[in-house]
């Protein structure tokens, strides 16, 4: 870090009251020839270290810039992707960098996870606060804007797909003081909070994020009017791939999931319930 002109004059002439042969220089006259001199020095000085410093922040900067990127690097590449905006030739940065018109920020969700000899770009956008995939052009222009600016070397594969699945079988053992025999709120303030709670617990988890079984149990259980929540079985798929059953935890596929509305209201049950 470049020192001050004050500082560095004050070095030279700390050298120079050290210095014997130099005892003739006793003039302590901010005129003095002496110390107008010490004073050119020390700005010629003061202009050298700052040209350093300011190369050192160049250098650092290429470096840091060209270095491989982390799984991060990519997320934030793509949410950073313009759509309909042409990139210039050369650079990963755009002309015009936010805050720009919502709609050519097309990416507002993303995760990078690193595959055998591949790094796969999930991403998703919102429409009407739900999450859902990009159009086949939105992902044609991402694909190509990440072929751009990713490392070299680097197989990337961008998708954007439709949700997971998620097939629940709940049984709900409720206090009949709240709720009815169909799950109502006999205040009529919801018709079917366990639903709600549990599309609420999906909209909450973070994109590309672990469905974890026992924290929707728990979900259940914070329910006003539920004594006790059991999830008998659940099961996932994505795409036309068969379901899975869910033991434990399920990572989806697209990054997000959603719940089978029309099975999940096949497949819960009512009991009523005393105080536990």
């Amino acid at each position: 870090m470049a020192r001050s002109i004050a500082q560095i004059q004050a070095t030279i002439v700390a050298a120079k009251t050290a210095d014997s042969t130099l005892s003739g220089l006793s003039s302590t006259s901010n005129v003095s020839i002496w110390l107008l001199w010490t004073y050119i020095v020390a700005v010629c000085q003061w202009t050298l270290e700052n040209l350093f410093d300011a190369h050192k922040a160049e250098v650092s900067n290429i470096i840091a810039t060209q270095k491989p990127h982390s799984l991060q690097w990519y997320v934030t590449m793509a949410k950073a992707f313009q759509y309909g905006v042409t990139l210039p030739a050369d650079t990963d940065v755009y002309t015009v960098v936010p805050p720009v018109d919502p709609i050519v920020l097309v990416v507002q969700f993303a995760a990078a996870v690193e595959l055998v000899n591949l790094v796969r770009l999930k991403v998703a956008k919102l429409s009407g606060g739900v999450l859902e995939p990009l159009s086949s052009l939105q992902l044609t222009a991402l694909t190509a804007y990440m072929g751009r600016v990713k490392d070299a070397g680097v197989r990337l594969q961008v998708t954007s797909d439709n949700p997971d699945n998620l097939r629940m079988v709940v049984a709900i053992f409720y206090d009949p003081l709240v709720l009815d025999a169909t799950g109502r709120r006999l205040d009529g303030t919801s018709t079917t909070p366990v639903k709600d709670a549990i599309k609420a617990f999906l909209d909450n988890l973070p994109f590309n994020g672990l469905f974890v079984l026992n924290n929707v149990i728990g979900t259940l259980q914070a329910i006003d009017g539920v004594r006790i929540g059991e999830v008998v079985s659940a099961q996932a798929n994505y795409g036309v791939t068969a379901y899975v059953p869910i033991a434990y935890e399920y990572l989806p596929d697209a990054g997000y999931m959603v719940l089978d509305e029309v099975y999940f209201d096949a497949h819960v049950s009512y009991t009523a319930h005393g105080p536990i």
